[in-house]
């Protein structure tokens, strides 16, 4: 019979009975009792019945005692299978999803998971399933989103420029004000709402594809809105047709939800009725345009999205008098949650003042 293992001489029974009191893992706190019967001169018996187990389950925690100290008695997952694909293999598939396939060398437009294990095989020689692709790309970091439309002549320069400039912009506006006059930050955008509605996502059965009713008349109106994210305010108007007169009746709207002895810098994009000849800005707003094709900018448009995808889209409507009584309905129940317009309108960079 082969002579038992002896523990280590860096220990004592005091040191491991001390250890288990402490210990918050229960496995461990039992493996270090039954050797600490062991350093008191007790049999292997004996710590096998302290540990509920057999001999050869103390001879290993004894082995893993004396390699690793009291950590090696704490029970770990156990490694399974090494990943397929190392560091530099993960890394170039996290830059490959992020910069998006070249139609015309990979052939297509958007990566399926059966796509990017192709490439991995041919990049690497390496066979991955589709499921196991699609772990490794969350693990990456990625999600299948919806893209947003992006204007081809969209300047990426011009965006982060107005970044940097938007706060030195309203500090300029506010030098020209009389000393102390508050700031308050708007954003106005207009939607059309119509008869051809939207149809949001929704939960449904994977494999099948949901139906809902979608009208091809063309009545619509237009909703003008504004927000000022910081006080969680709003102000709107639903208009027939968007144009100078209509702007004119927006912008007095605003002007009337500017707190008094206030002044409103409003942001908006450069459609034609944002600057036409006539149009009468009141005196206190001051107009700051967006850079040109660059709608992100501007949070109202997360707004039109929050009220289709929740209150406005996968409607018929009847009339124009419905979808105008509907707009209305649906812009006064957002504005009366101030905590929603702060949640979706508020951009950091636009508050260093």
């Amino acid at each position: 019979m082969s002579a038992a293992v002896a523990l280590r001489e860096d220990f004592n029974a005091d040191d491991l009975r001390r250890l288990a009191k402490a210990s918050r893992d229960a496995g461990q706190s039992r493996r270090l009792l039954a050797l600490a019967e062991i350093y008191e001169g007790g049999s292997r018996t004996d710590a096998a019945r302290i540990g509920v187990v057999g001999l050869q389950t103390v001879r290993d925690w004894v082995l893993a005692f004396n390699a690793a100290g009291p950590a090696g008695l704490i029970n770990r997952k156990a490694p399974g299978n090494p990943a397929k694909l190392s560091d530099a293999q993960r890394q170039a598939l996290a830059q490959i999803v992020e910069s998006g396939p070249d139609p015309d060398r990979h052939g297509v437009v958007r990566w399926r998971l059966k796509d990017l294990a192709a490439w991995i095989y041919a990049s690497f020689g390496v066979s991955l399933d589709e499921s196991t692709v699609g772990r490794t790309v969350k693990q990456l970091g990625f999600r299948k989103l919806s893209a947003r439309p992006r204007h081809h002549e969209q300047d990426p320069a011009a965006l982060a420029a107005f970044k940097k400039t938007c706060p030195p912009k309203v500090r300029a506006i506010r030098t020209r004000l009389p000393a102390g006059t508050a700031i308050e930050v708007w954003w106005s955008d207009e939607a059309r709402v119509g008869q051809k509605n939207t149809l949001p996502r929704r939960w449904a059965r994977r494999g099948s594809r949901p139906s809902a009713p979608k009208d091809q008349r063309t009545a619509h109106a237009y909703i003008f809105g504004a927000i000022c994210p910081e006080k969680g305010k709003g102000a709107g108007l639903i208009m027939p047709r968007c144009d100078t007169a209509a702007m004119n009746e927006h912008l007095r709207e605003i002007s009337c939800s500017v707190e008094e002895g206030a002044h409103a810098v409003l942001i908006l994009d450069g459609a034609g009725w944002h600057v036409a000849h006539d149009l009468v800005v009141p005196a206190n707003i001051t107009l700051l345009p967006l850079p040109a094709c660059a709608p992100e900018l501007n949070p109202v448009e997360n707004v039109w999205q929050f009220l289709r995808d929740n209150w406005l889209g996968d409607r018929v409507f009847s009339s124009y008098e419905d979808i105008v009584e509907q707009c209305c309905q649906v812009w006064n129940r957002f504005i009366d949650q101030p905590w929603k317009i702060m949640s979706i309108g508020l951009r950091d960079w636009a508050y260093q003042l």
